[in-house]
């Protein structure tokens, strides 16, 4: 029985760091879209397991513990890790127990994600429409879309995506991922690619489930001298989960960027805004499901430090100077003051030795009268 897992991702809890799993019932076929560049890992819970892989070029690779494809890593518990798939490696995802069975059977198409088409909602900018594709039929594409994610902030204006992808179907046929339809097919047609539609949002907070980092990460940057620019990745960030940037308090919008309206950085759509590229030196923040992760600051140059110490040790000089120049005025108002002292001083001697006395004074003016 083959079941679709596109409900299954929105809620997929997160596992082993900043991955998120897709998980597959025991003795299953489930078929799944997803996006190139983006980690994933594909669940099969059995103790030595082993994986067979069939791509759509038809290469066929067996991989144990002791042998593995560059990008994929098996797990102590049987599941494996893909880091940063590739569109060449939508296919057939098999795993085996150690009894040489089959437990379960994963189909998934890693749809190119340097071709996803973006749009906000509140741009007026529509997703992408139906077309028909002929194949000796009446094939019709057509963008399935994922739940909308949690809004990436709560109790302030904020923004929510949903990802979408290329699905093709038949008359009377279940439809499928475009790219497991079409095998080694190769049919192009700019109608065939992935899509995430971003929307206003504006809830209340409440308690969430934390995902499970009691850390915060600070880190600093410094502006590559020829780009004049740096790139900045926020930890346990994913395209598959509401992320959130801020410059200085500031939040920065996929409408912003959309828009033309916010040149300063850069939100980097093959990740979700999980990478972020920057062209000014400030303090910038990122959140992941409301969650503050990490904090980056600019870190300054030797340059810039020597040149900040000469103008402090400049300012210390000036203030030396500006006291001593005070110091310097008060000793030559001391200077000048010392000789009317002393004239001062020998007057009053002399007035005390050569004044009559009172008695003396009456009998001058006795004489007078």
């Amino acid at each position: 029985m083959l079941t679709t897992l596109w409900l299954l991702l929105g809620f997929a809890a997160p596992v082993l760091g900043h991955y998120i799993s897709i998980s597959c019932p025991s003795g299953r076929q489930c078929r799944q879209a997803l996006l190139s560049g983006n980690d994933i890992v594909l669940r099969c819970n059995s103790s030595g397991a082993q994986w067979y892989f069939y791509f759509t070029q038809g290469k066929d690779e067996r991989m144990t513990p002791n042998t593995s494809v560059s990008n994929i890593k098996i797990m102590p518990e049987g599941s494996i890790v893909v880091r940063k798939p590739l569109p060449s490696q939508t296919g057939f995802y098999l795993c085996w127990n150690k009894n040489d069975t089959q437990v379960l059977q994963y189909e998934i198409d890693f749809q190119d994600v340097t071709t996803l088409h973006i749009t906000h909602k509140g741009l007026g900018q529509k997703p992408l429409k139906n077309e028909t594709l002929h194949l000796g039929g009446e094939e019709l594409i057509f963008t399935r879309w994922e739940p909308w994610q949690d809004c990436n902030r709560c109790g302030e204006p904020g923004e929510r995506k949903r990802l979408g992808y290329c699905y093709i179907e038949e008359p009377l046929e279940e439809p499928m991922p475009c790219w497991l339809y079409m095998g080694e097919v190769k049919v192009w047609s700019n109608r065939m690619r992935p899509e995430m539609q971003v929307e206003d949002c504006h809830v209340q907070c409440k308690d969430t489930v934390p995902l499970g980092t009691d850390f915060i990460t600070f880190d600093n940057f410094k502006l590559d001298e020829e780009s004049e620019s740096a790139w900045l990745t926020c930890p346990l960030g994913s395209i598959y989960r509401p992320i959130m940037w801020e410059a200085n308090n500031t939040p920065l919008t996929w409408q912003g960027q959309l828009s033309g309206q916010d040149i300063s950085t850069f939100l980097d759509p093959s990740t979700g805004g999980q990478q972020l590229q920057i062209f000014q030196p400030t303090i910038y923040r990122c959140f992941v499901q409301q969650e503050l992760m990490a904090q980056f600051n600019a870190m300054t140059s030797p340059e810039v430090l020597e040149a900040k110490r000469s103008e402090a040790e400049a300012q210390q000089w000036k203030a030396e100077k500006s006291l001593q120049g005070k110091a310097d005025s008060v000793v030559k108002g001391l200077k000048l003051m010392l000789p009317l002292v002393t004239v001062l001083a020998l007057v009053g001697l002399l007035l005390k030795f050569h004044r009559p006395s009172q008695g003396k004074k009456r009998n001058q003016m006795l004489l007078v009268k």
